[in-house]
């Protein structure tokens, strides 16, 4: 039922320019989280698979190094237009193993193209400087350098948006990579690689190896002394793991962690545009995202106004399989997904939050989640802490404004936030004092090619996308002369 969606993706390892099964033959199965049905199975990779997607990266490193910024830009810009092409494809394979609406998905693989434009762009741009050092009068030619051999391991919410967001950046500054995607949805990974081949990059600088035992083949990796960079978007606690195996053999590490977006809302705001923006903050992938709002912090004074305009929106939103027409919110990606986010439903209702809409999973196959509204979420509700990674909007009221700030700033996260008011000024000020890499002022969305993506205190290391994006792999070299 599956393989007209699938038609010319491939379900081995790519590595070097060629298809190649496992060493060990071992395969693992892709779920369709609509159906809980097995799509097809993957090759998984073994310790000497993956080794050998290093060598082949190695050896691909000078050549790619070599090219000039435009002959890598070229490339870049020519696979951008062929996603382009190939965006509705991509997107129904996005939503066939990852389980989002075909509307979340088309834009994701927009989404996903715009970092090989931006990156097209960005490769010419890495531009060195020359300076007099004061005291010597010696010459300081400053220059950049890719970094080498890049490991990218990419999450299973955004399969081709967190691919492209890594790979692009990788490839403009000279670098070649080897990615390890979620093994919940390598499929959209996979049917990348024929793009980038017709794109024109050339065997060995982009391998991908799918693998069920991905502890121990990104260890193995990490461990070898020719990756030199580490690149990697997921859990906190996974992002740690990967930071005390990086520091053995000093790998740079770039970590997009988790989040707990705080959404404020003043009695001054706009409450329909809040309302606009706060449905793109939450519902936007589902709420599995690392960005989404997760704490609704709104002023007591229009707290019931927005409750009830935020619970009609949610209540009016249709479920279903994604590839359905007209669906909105499809399943959660899988079983302990939703099982986390009832949980935390069933655990703020038990504190005290009343469910206005939602809060019951349905019969039937599928890892489904109705979205829902809580009111009056107490602060000790384990939602107010933890990322739901899910359709759930937990409301709480404020009047205090210093208050409500040291709130959202007790989190040990620190990605983005929203705030909605009138007053600019107010806003700014606002954005000023909370702890997180990204704000969004009067806007439900913060995440753009074109600006630094990353968080600050657990939620990550480094900068994506912007100019920021490209200095991840690249270092720094400067010649001292006298002439």
């Amino acid at each position: 039922m599956y393989e007209n969606l699938l038609t010319g993706v491939s379900t081995d390892l790519w590595i070097d320019g060629a298809w190649r099964g496992a060493s060990d033959g071992g395969r693992f199965d892709v779920e369709d989280p609509a159906t809980e049905q097995t799509i097809v199975t993957v090759a998984s990779a073994t310790v000497e698979d993956c080794m050998a997607a290093v060598d082949a990266a190695q050896a691909a490193f000078g050549p790619w190094a070599a090219k000039t910024p435009r002959e890598r830009g070229e490339v870049l810009r020519k696979a951008y237009e062929i996603m382009i092409r190939e965006k509705e494809r991509l997107a129904r394979i996005i939503t066939l193993e990852n389980g989002k609406s075909l509307e979340d998905s088309r834009a994701e693989a927009a989404y996903a193209a715009e970092f090989f434009r931006w990156n097209a762009e960005e490769a010419v741009r890495v531009i060195g400087q020359t300076s007099m050092a004061p005291a010597s009068g010696a010459h300081i030619l400053t220059s950049y350098k890719p970094a080498g051999v890049s490991l990218l391991v990419t999450p299973w919410n955004f399969p081709a948006a967190m691919a492209t967001r890594k790979i692009g950046p990788a490839l403009a500054a000279g670098c070649t990579v080897v990615i390890k995607p979620a093994s919940a949805t390598p499929l959209t990974m996979l049917a990348l690689m024929p793009i980038l081949e017709e794109a024109g990059v050339p065997k060995g600088v982009v391998n991908v190896v799918p693998s069920r035992q991905s502890g121990k083949v990104v260890s193995a990796m990490l461990a070898d002394m020719r990756v030199r960079v580490v690149s990697f978007t997921g859990s906190t606690e996974v992002g740690r793991t990967l930071l005390r195996e990086a520091a053995h053999n000093v790998v740079k590490p770039s970590m997009e962690l988790g989040g707990n977006a705080p959404f404020i809302v003043f009695d001054d705001a706009d409450i329909d545009a809040a309302i606009d923006g706060a449905m793109i903050a939450k519902m936007r992938n589902m709420g599995e995202a690392c960005t989404a709002a997760n704490r609704f912090y709104v002023h007591e004074t229009v707290a019931e106004e927005f409750s009830a305009k935020m619970t009609g929106r949610m209540a009016a939103l249709k479920m279903g399989n994604g590839l359905t027409d007209g669906v909105t919110v499809g399943p959660l990606v899988n079983k302990s997904t939703r099982d986390k986010v009832e949980s935390l439903v069933e655990d703020a209702v038990a504190k005290g939050a009343k469910v206005t809409t939602g809060g019951k999973r349905g019969e039937g196959p599928g890892y489904f989640y109705p979205p829902t509204v809580l009111t009056g979420v107490p602060a000790n509700a384990d939602l107010v802490w933890e990322e739901i990674f899910g359709p759930v909007a937990a409301i709480q009221t404020f009047t205090d404004e210093d208050a409500m700030i040291e709130q959202c700033n007790k989190s040990e996260f620190g990605l983005a936030s929203y705030i909605y008011t009138r007053d600019v000024g107010r806003g700014l000020r606002v954005a000023g004092r909370l702890e997180t890499g990204m704000v969004g002022l009067n806007r439900g969305i913060v995440s753009d090619p074109a600006a630094p993506f990353g968080g600050v205190k657990q939620s990550g290391l480094g900068r994506e996308g912007s100019k920021e994006g490209v200095m991840e792999y690249l270092e720094t070299q400067y010649v001292s002369v006298t002439w």
